[in-house]
Parts: structure tokens; sequence; C-alpha cells
């Protein structure tokens, strides 16, 4: 029997990271779990190493990350707090539809890719899936998927040149934002000549001849916006 006043079961409070580098796109967020109480923003970022670093402390439920951030985008984000914070679900927020970034974000430990168009409707329903263990993608985005799943795998190409670390790959993203060797030490720190030595080796090891190409990598990877 239900009585006047039942709501049903309360759920369990979660606690959400939000990191995005918009000021405006946060507070739409926050707005879109007004009516939610039991998901609780527990704290924002605005690039992707304090998103890294928020989340290693905190451990929130849920770390809804936007791809493009600077210092460190989305995807390499959701790789170190999937490996630092297991228990932590990734959420990604985009506003591309691209087959390859789906596939990227799926190989980076994320457990849903929402478009920013739909997330004022479906960011919650989003959140609850994962919580609930299951993974969540837009309509749009899984007709993406499944176009490419027909296809095959054919026209899915990898990294070009060699492959990069973790590491090579956060100083790859900050070369491409314009950082100097002595910024990109400070910002990781780590000496001026390790920076140096690390972008020396970036670029032998990816054939790259100036930072133009740095930059035109990391806009094809997703890395930064063109």
């Amino acid at each position: 029997m239900v009585t006047i006043g039942d709501r049903g079961p309360k759920l369990k409070t979660a606690r959400i990271l939000i990191a995005d580098d918009h000021g405006l796109l946060r507070r739409g967020l926050r707005a879109a779990l007004a009516d939610s109480p039991h998901l609780v923003v527990e704290a924002e970022a605005e690039d992707g190493r304090t998103a890294v670093e928020l989340a290693l402390r905190l451990k929130p439920d849920i770390a809804i990350l936007d791809v493009s951030m600077p210092f460190l985008n989305g995807l390499d984000a959701a790789r170190a707090i999937v490996a630092g914070s297991p228990e932590t679900r990734v959420l990604v927020l985009t506003a591309h539809e691209s087959e390859r970034l789906v596939r990227d974000v799926l190989r980076a430990g994320a457990r849903g890719y929402l478009l920013k168009s739909d997330a004022a409707s479906e960011l919650v329903p989003a959140i609850d899936a994962l919580l609930a263990d299951r993974s969540y993608f837009t309509s749009t985005v899984a007709q993406v998927v499944l176009a490419g799943f027909l296809k095959g795998d054919a026209e899915e190409g990898g990294e070009e040149g060699g492959v990069l670390s973790p590491r090579e790959r956060e100083i790859v993203q900050l070369l491409a934002e314009g950082k100097s060797s002595k910024e990109i030490a400070r910002l990781l720190s780590i000496a001026v000549n390790t920076a140096e030595t690390h972008r020396s080796n970036i670029m032998r090891k990816m054939g790259f001849e100036s930072v133009s190409d740095v930059v035109r990598y990391a806009i094809k990877n997703k890395m930064i916006d063109p």
C-alpha cells in the first residue's frame, strides 16, 4: 500500500565532479542536476589537470569531463582518473559526433558519451545509468557507433608515427597550446632540461619537423580545438 506522501525508496547520494573550461557550461550542468537531490556536485575544475587532481583526491562517484580542456584534454584526463580512481565512472561531454572520438572515449575507460546539445535533457539519465554500472550513449551517438560497426574497422586509423606515452601526450598538448619548455616544466613539476628532452624525443619519435606539426597532430587527435 502506498500512503500519502510516500515518494518511494530514497536514492543513494552520488558525488559529482564537473570539469569544463567554460564557467557558463558548468553552471548549466549544475542547473540540470538541481532537481535531482541524490546528485551532489562536490567539485568543479576548469582544466584537465585540476580535474585529475580532484578526482584522485576526492574519489567522486561520477566525473563529467569535457573533451577539449587546457593543460590536459578530456581523453587523457579520463585515462588518468580511471587508472587512479577506478571506482569513479567517467562521463565524457562533447560537441562532436565523431565515430573515432567515440572509440577513443571507450578506450580511455569512460562509460558514457553525451553530446552537449543533449545535456539538458539527458544528463541525469546518463549519470543514473553509470551509477547502475551501465554505459550510456545518446541516440545520435549510438547511431554513429552502429554505422562505424557496420563499415568495419578498415577506416579506423591509429596515431601517426610512434606511440606516445601518457607523459608525452601531456607535453604534446601543452606544446600545441603554445607553452614553452619553462612553462611545461613548471606545470608538470619537472626540470626544464627534462621538458626539453621530452620535447626532442617526441619530435624524433613522431617525425615532427616543427611546432606546426605538433599542433596539427594535437588537433587531429582531439587534444585541442582547431
